[in-house]
Protein backbone atom coordinates (compact mmCIF):
# COMPACT_ATOMS: atom_id res chain seq x y z
CA UNK A 1 0.00 0.00 0.00
CA UNK A 2 1.63 3.09 -0.65
CA UNK A 3 0.75 6.49 0.91
CA UNK A 4 -2.92 8.15 -0.44
CA UNK A 5 -3.53 10.31 2.62
CA UNK A 6 -1.51 12.72 4.28
CA UNK A 7 -0.17 16.32 5.40
CA UNK A 8 -3.20 17.99 7.65
CA UNK A 9 -5.93 15.31 6.48
CA UNK A 10 -3.88 12.45 8.60
CA UNK A 11 -4.33 14.21 12.09
CA UNK A 12 -7.43 15.53 11.19
CA UNK A 13 -8.73 11.80 10.40
CA UNK A 14 -7.48 10.48 13.44
CA UNK A 15 -8.74 13.24 15.77
CA UNK A 16 -12.69 12.71 14.26
CA UNK A 17 -11.96 8.90 14.03
CA UNK A 18 -11.20 9.64 18.20
CA UNK A 19 -14.09 12.07 18.69
CA UNK A 20 -16.68 9.76 16.69
CA UNK A 21 -16.03 6.82 18.89
CA UNK A 22 -15.89 8.61 21.86
CA UNK A 23 -19.39 9.92 20.82
CA UNK A 24 -20.85 6.58 20.09
CA UNK A 25 -19.31 4.85 22.87
CA UNK A 26 -20.53 7.75 25.90
CA UNK A 27 -23.62 9.51 23.83
CA UNK A 28 -26.82 8.03 24.73
CA UNK A 29 -27.40 6.80 20.86
CA UNK A 30 -29.54 3.79 20.28
CA UNK A 31 -28.01 0.67 19.33
CA UNK A 32 -27.64 1.16 15.79
CA UNK A 33 -26.12 4.99 16.20
CA UNK A 34 -24.05 3.55 18.13
CA UNK A 35 -22.95 0.68 15.98
CA UNK A 36 -22.70 3.40 13.09
CA UNK A 37 -20.45 5.50 14.95
CA UNK A 38 -18.07 3.36 16.20
CA UNK A 39 -17.58 1.98 12.72
CA UNK A 40 -17.30 5.22 11.17
CA UNK A 41 -15.16 6.31 13.77
CA UNK A 42 -12.72 3.24 13.78
CA UNK A 43 -12.35 3.67 9.50
CA UNK A 44 -11.04 6.86 9.77
CA UNK A 45 -8.89 6.66 12.89
CA UNK A 46 -7.33 3.78 10.95
CA UNK A 47 -6.80 5.49 7.80
CA UNK A 48 -5.04 8.50 8.87
CA UNK A 49 -3.33 5.89 10.87
CA UNK A 50 -2.13 3.91 8.15
CA UNK A 51 -2.10 6.97 5.56
CA UNK A 52 -3.99 4.74 3.26
CA UNK A 53 -7.88 5.36 2.36
CA UNK A 54 -9.33 2.36 -0.12
CA UNK A 55 -12.12 4.90 -1.11
CA UNK A 56 -9.45 7.29 -1.90
CA UNK A 57 -7.45 4.77 -4.19
CA UNK A 58 -10.73 4.07 -5.84
CA UNK A 59 -11.07 7.70 -6.98
CA UNK A 60 -7.57 8.21 -7.68
CA UNK A 61 -7.17 10.96 -5.23
CA UNK A 62 -3.77 11.15 -3.45
CA UNK A 63 -3.29 13.86 -0.52
CA UNK A 64 0.04 12.50 0.50
CA UNK A 65 3.19 14.98 -0.09
CA UNK A 66 5.00 13.80 -2.82
CA UNK A 67 9.47 13.19 -2.04
CA UNK A 68 11.82 14.11 -4.07
CA UNK A 69 14.88 11.72 -4.04
CA UNK A 70 18.15 12.82 -2.20
CA UNK A 71 21.01 13.42 -3.57
CA UNK A 72 23.92 12.19 -2.27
Amino acid sequence: MTCNVGGVERPIRIVIGILVIALGAFASLPPIGTAIALVVGTIALVTGAIGYCPLWALLRMNTCPVETPRKA
